[in-house]
């Protein structure tokens, strides 16, 4: 199970949010899905396949490319880099026309015992993001409690 489990986690940041293919979740994650997202709290897969659209439609060239990857056990621990231009509205804000480049970010996938995604778990440089496109003015301090 541990190429098959690593292929699916590669699919999903590469094809689902680098290639903007929401519906592949519907391929390699279990019907009872939990993304744990630090920002916007537990999503389901349908919520997940929402963010990607949305994160394609906000940076159209958006890509990423996979730094590292193992399996340990049931899980797969995956270091990814993305990049992409802020042009058009993303979460509530106007384009920048700014590059975001490279973000790095680190996710972890739990695989139920039908080699299914079961949770999802991603740490990622939001602030330095945020930064690099605009909507935070380079040099700003974080928000207290961030």
């Amino acid at each position: 199970m541990g190429q098959a489990n690593i292929e699916a986690s590669k699919r999903v940041i590469l094809e689902g949010f680098g290639e903007g293919n929401a519906d592949l979740l519907d391929e390699v994650c279990s019907d009872d899905f939990v993304d744990h997202d630090t920002i916007q709290g537990d999503q389901d897969t349908e919520s997940v396949k929402q963010r990607i659209l949305e994160d394609k439609a906000a940076f159209p060239d958006l890509e990423f490319t996979i730094e590292d990857i193992f399996e340990a056990g049931d899980k797969v621990v995956i270091r990814w880099c993305g990049e992409g231009t802020f042009e058009n509205e993303f979460m509530g804000q106007q384009p920048t026309g700014e590059r975001g480049d490279p973000i790095r970010g680190i996710g972890i996938d739990r695989f139920d015992d039908d080699g299914k995604i079961a949770e999802a778990w991603a740490q990622w440089d939001v602030l330095t993001f945020m930064r690099q496109i605009g909507l935070i003015p380079k040099g700003a301090e974080a928000p207290a409690g961030a």
